[in-house]
């Protein structure tokens, strides 16, 4: 093909492969773009679920899906012999834990883990920073997440003592022998206890999978320009 003195001739296979490039970079474009529809979403869903009221926590089994992101509360007492503290947390910029605690709710078998808050190692690593214990009943309120916090990952043969890299929830109930809810609850209750729950509320996180989406439709013009740099020529 001949067009105002430029020659257009491209070899077969480099239309194929030209083609295929395109199409993937393309496809993993809409993809990211979905993702960040996804993370909005669920954005606005923390927003509506954030203006409306506290609802009870029972002793009946319930999915995360059905509290996750409320505000709940609930009414037991701490098992303090089987708190954890999960480490390689900051705060400021300080080295800590989050002090991880089970509740037996009230009337019930179940159990749900408590996130009581961030304390602080101390000079000295071998030597846990105590914790208040509380003997009880007492009347929590948090926020509902997934239990699953991974930070380091641990061995599947190695059995952790009272200081844990990750959390996994059916470890837990395993290691423990408690029968758990799956969910966990960001404690929020304003007690003197010595630990900080100030939980930061992310941002949706979209803007990372836009700013993806973008690289991935710059790469397939990007691949369209080489194409067509490498076999437009100017006729002889």
């Amino acid at each position: 093909m001949i067009v105002l003195g430029y020659r257009f001739e491209p070899k077969v296979w480099a239309i194929i492969v030209t083609s295929i490039l395109v199409l993937v970079f393309f496809q993993l474009g809409k993809w990211q773009l979905s993702r960040a529809d996804e993370k909005n979403l669920r954005y606005e869903q923390l927003e509506q679920y954030a203006k409306q009221p506290t609802i009870k926590l029972s002793g009946t089994f319930a999915k995360l899906e059905d509290y996750q992101f409320r505000d709940v509360e609930v009414i037991g007492k701490y098992v303090p012999e089987r708190t954890i503290y999960l480490d390689n947390k900051t705060y400021k910029g300080h080295a800590g834990y989050h002090i991880i605690t089970p509740l037996k709710i009230e009337n019930s078998e179940l159990h749900v883990v408590v996130n009581r808050g961030w304390i602080a190692t101390g000079n000295n690593r071998s030597i846990l920073p105590p914790v208040a214990v509380v003997d009880e009943n007492v009347k929590i309120t948090g926020l509902v997440v997934s239990p699953e916090l991974k930070t380091l990952q641990l061995g599947d043969d190695e059995v952790p003592g009272k200081v844990w890299g990750n959390f996994e929830l059916q470890r837990y109930q395993k290691l423990t022998g408690l029968e758990m809810l799956p969910m966990m609850v960001l404690q929020k209750d304003d007690v003197k206890d010595g630990l900080i729950r100030d939980w930061n509320r992310p941002d949706s996180g979209a803007a990372k999978n836009l700013g993806y989406a973008v690289q991935w439709f710059l790469l397939a013009i990007t691949a369209i320009i080489i194409f067509l740099a490498l076999n437009v020529k100017r006729k002889n």
